[in-house]
């Protein structure tokens, strides 16, 4: 394909793709035979997006969830009627509340409103789900069975609440085919061509049904995949194993010495580690495991959601990079202002601090517990801005560009330089319908015009359908005019 008249480094060019590669770049390149043309009218061509941090099959799944928390639902009432109207069949699954909504939720609360279907719903910072009394003796909850993470009260009732318990829970919950095709075409249309998936349990299991799904069309970005000891090696083109991830929780922290010795033994089979740390605590118990194990390159902080001075610098000094999510700020700004400490509020969520400090900085999603769009997380990592308009941690701001490089940095480098979009690297592209220069006043993802992953179109705007993209006329076609 030859894209011609894109603005690239500030400069209309020419941009002829090769199979997966760009072949040239030149102020104007003469077409070759046959060769398909694409008119981009001076809309800045972009290297692809890479989401640093989603949960792939948890975010397809949500897309047929019922949303249980801000900013779809407010309050108690909004929250009944959201249950009420799911459509009755079979298990009712429940994502993003927040207690703002409708207090903390138990088996009773939920049995007011689902008597009889059972249903779990999932807390937005996915440690917890909340089952009613009919999920509950599904699982024969009350009839002795029983698992780490199941609270109970003073009486041994289990009060339907489940902490960490997802693999428990999705062991046991009737299963139901999850495809990603419609997760994987709405990135596409963000500009996304590649992702890391970073649950914990991931593993062979988990590795073969992205493969598959690949194979299939269904999912059509690269992935990097973190997850267990047990997780695999491949030598698939698309796929790659990524970090050990480790997931703390404030509430029952491991043994630092246990901590430790998994860290050591990533690291002498050459792999990298990523620690999952959202509480000032779990972060300085993250740092003081790698200071005793040692880090090595690769080695990153997932979230470092409360960052005060002393874990920034200590971060620099143990050479780590930090995947962060700024899309909360905006999503959850509000329930920040009361919810987190006032002296945690000034480190939250920051960017400018660790740029300034040398840590290399990436983002993702973290999608299902955020929208899956980097734009939106690009637009709160410039604005610091809530969804009701508050600033939070305004010295934190970045400018578009460093915005845009939060994700374009390499999916197996995260916080790296974004590659060049020069003859010889890979065609991992996203163009938008407008130069850089107006596209970067309003960061959105409805201004991608088209997506390629190793050169195969993934995404063009012109589609109607979100089902299939459509072939460009060998004759040369124009993107769609700005407005």
């Amino acid at each position: 394909m030859l894209i011609r008249g894109c603005e690239l480094d500030g400069a209309l060019r020419d941009v002829r793709i090769a199979g997966a590669r760009i072949a040239a770049v030149a102020p104007a390149l003469a077409a070759l035979p046959g060769e398909e043309r694409l008119d981009a009218r001076g809309g800045a061509l972009l290297p692809g997006l890479n989401d640093h941090h989603a949960h792939l099959f948890a975010a397809a799944a949500a897309l047929s969830s019922v949303r249980c928390g801000p900013p779809q639902l407010r309050d108690a009432r909004q929250l009944e009627g959201a249950l009420s109207r799911a459509p009755n069949a079979g298990w009712l699954r429940g994502v993003g509340y927040h207690e703002s909504v409708a207090g903390a939720l138990d088996r009773d609360t939920l049995d007011r409103w689902l008597p009889s279907r059972p249903a779990r719903i999932q807390h937005r910072t996915g440690a917890l789900w909340v089952l009613n009394s009919a999920a509950i003796s599904a699982f024969g909850l009350d009839a002795g069975v029983d698992a780490p993470g199941v609270e109970r009260d003073a009486a041994g009732r289990a009060t339907g609440r489940l902490f960490r318990l997802d693999a428990w829970l999705g062991a046991r919950v009737p299963r139901e085919p999850v495809s990603l095709r419609t997760l994987s075409l709405q990135l596409a249309r963000c500009g996304v061509t590649g992702i890391t998936d970073t649950g914990a349990d991931n593993g062979a299991e988990t590795l073969a049904a992205f493969a598959s799904a690949q194979r299939a069309g269904d999912l059509r970005q690269r992935v990097l995949v973190m997850g267990s000891e047990s997780l695999p090696s491949t030598t698939d083109p698309l796929l790659a194993r990524g970090a050990l991830k480790l997931l703390l929780d404030e509430r029952a922290l491991p043994e630092l010495g246990a901590l430790c010795a998994r860290i050591a033994a990533a690291h002498r089979a050459e792999r990298a580690v990523a620690v999952h740390a959202v509480t000032r605590a779990e972060l300085l118990f993250a740092l003081a495991a790698f200071a005793e194990a040692g880090s090595q390159h690769g080695d990153r902080i997932e979230h470092a959601s409360v960052a005060p001075p002393e874990a920034v610098r200590a971060i620099r000094r143990l050479a780590l990079s930090v995947v962060t999510q700024p899309s909360f700020i905006a999503e959850r700004g509000e329930q920040y202002a009361t919810d987190v400490e006032p002296a945690d509020r000034a480190w939250l969520y920051r960017a400018r601090g660790f740029l300034a400090a040398g840590v290399p900085l990436a983002a993702g999603t973290d999608a299902p517990y955020s929208e899956p769009d980097p734009w939106s997380a690009m637009r709160a990592a410039v604005t610091r801005r809530s969804d009701a308009g508050h600033v939070l941690g305004s010295a934190e701001a970045l400018t578009p560009e460093e915005a845009l490089a939060l994700f374009t940095s390499p999916l197996e480098v995260p916080g790296a330089t974004p590659p060049r979009l020069v003859p010889g690297a890979r065609a991992d592209l996203c163009l938008l319908d407008a130069p850089w220069p107006r596209a970067r006043c309003e960061l959105s993802a409805d201004r991608v015009a088209a997506t390629w992953r190793d050169g195969e179109r993934i995404w063009d705007a012109r589609s109607l359908s979100a089902n299939e993209c459509p072939p460009i006329d060998p004759a040369g076609d124009s993107l769609p005019r700005e407005p």
